[in-house]
């Protein structure tokens, strides 16, 4: 492993924070190119951001997921697709902790290691003797373009249930079809592997599922010990709630400055500052919410508690209402910005379009986790699903 400086959670917020500047001039741009621009990859790795996730033994500082959340959540300030494919990435540095020993050695190999997933099992998997053959496409892999790895989803029997097979960048292509309305930086391209390719059976990785003592233990990491759905999400809403703040910033900067038609300054208008008012009770809601959940889930996991069906419902309920009060936020402070919002250059539109694009995910969808939390209070059966 490469020597690394032991750095700590507020340093690496700091390290995060100081980015915010130069990722938001960039956004733009990013947003051009359809993927993170190279230079962006650089700073986040110069700064040491990308190994936060990683096993302390592979280059990690010891540290646990409520840092990677909070470095997530703050790249999101500056560049909603930026905070997207970073936290995509982080999440499989830890994912990848709890897989088999060989597959850890080989994915850590350097631990700079950057990689995309497709949850979804949209391909075909045949078992073979020693792994798997796959091939097919996997649309939505966030990063692709940058990363060394992919984790594809497959349904595999013997495992009942869907598990992440990790494939390195030289056995798929990539289809450059992310023509989209929002988050057009993350890149989420299609992969394909064309023809049938073995997968060897240590390489898989955890797409859901309870808590891994076994990891725990190795890696002395307390979010091992906490069930995979109700931590994994969080991954995703910290992009959310990093553009939400990024939002309700350049909305009250705005303000400072512009001036109605009669020439009032706009800081002075009741409504946009009950607006401000309003968009930001949210998004601090949405920031307690979620730290509130993290801590729980790594302190219980750290006790090795149990968690019931109840709290894994509420934890999938507190995913999807957190992406809620983000879209609430932006909507409130958007419904307000006027015309000149509109305009390619302006940072408020470029939220509101990455806010909505990201509330999309499947993972965060309200109406579902709804209907499985208030299933769970009635102690109804729940149909199998991402809790």
């Amino acid at each position: 492993m490469a020597t690394r400086t032991a750095l700590t959670k507020q340093e690496l917020i700091e390290r995060a924070e100081a980015l915010v500047p130069t990722l938001a001039a960039r956004a733009r741009q990013t947003e051009d190119a359809r993927r993170l621009l190279p230079e962006t990859v650089e700073d986040i790795l110069a700064a040491g951001l990308n190994r936060i996730a990683n096993p302390e033994r592979y280059g990690g500082y010891g540290l646990d997921y409520d840092t990677v959340w909070e470095v997530g959540r703050t790249l999101g300030r500056g560049c909603g697709s930026t905070a997207w494919v970073y936290m995509v990435a982080q999440i499989h540095n830890w994912q990848v902790g709890a897989s088999p020993e060989q597959a850890q050695e080989e994915y850590y190999a350097s631990p700079d290691v950057w990689s995309s997933s497709a949850f979804a099992p949209t391909g075909t998997c045949e078992r073979v003797d020693g792994g798997w053959l796959i091939h097919g496409r996997w649309p939505f892999s966030s990063g692709v373009d940058l990363s060394d790895w992919a984790l594809f989803g497959a349904f595999v029997p013997e495992r009942h249930g869907v598990l992440l097979l990790m494939v390195p960048r030289s056995d798929y292509e990539i289809e450059d079809d992310w023509y989209v309305s929002g988050l057009r930086g993350t890149g989420s391209k299609t992969v394909l592997v064309e023809q049938p390719t073995f997968v060897p059976e240590h390489r898989w990785v955890l797409a859901s599922g309870g808590p891994q003592p076994a990891a725990r233990e190795a890696h002395d990491r307390p979010s091992y010990g906490a069930p995979f759905m109700s931590l994994l999400p969080f991954t995703l809403v910290a992009p959310l709630v990093g553009m939400a703040e990024g939002m309700v910033e350049a909305f009250v900067d705005r303000g400072r400055t512009r001036r109605t038609m009669t020439g009032q300054p706009q800081a002075e208008l009741v409504a946009q500052q009950l607006r401000v008012a309003e968009a930001s009770a949210r998004v601090d809601a949405a920031i307690k919410i979620a730290r509130a959940d993290i801590a729980e889930l790594i302190e219980r996991g750290g006790r090795g508690d149990e968690f019931t069906v109840e709290d894994r419902a509420r934890f999938r309920r507190d995913h999807g209402f957190v992406a809620r009060l983000c879209v609430e936020a932006a909507n409130v402070v958007f419904d307000a910005s006027g015309g000149n919002a509109l305009y390619d250059s302006s940072a408020i539109q470029r939220f509101h379009r990455d806010i909505h694009a990201g509330s999309h995910q499947v993972a965060l969808g309200w109406d579902a986790i709804a209907e499985l939390y208030g299933r769970a209070r009635f102690g109804l059966e729940l149909a199998p699903g991402m809790w």
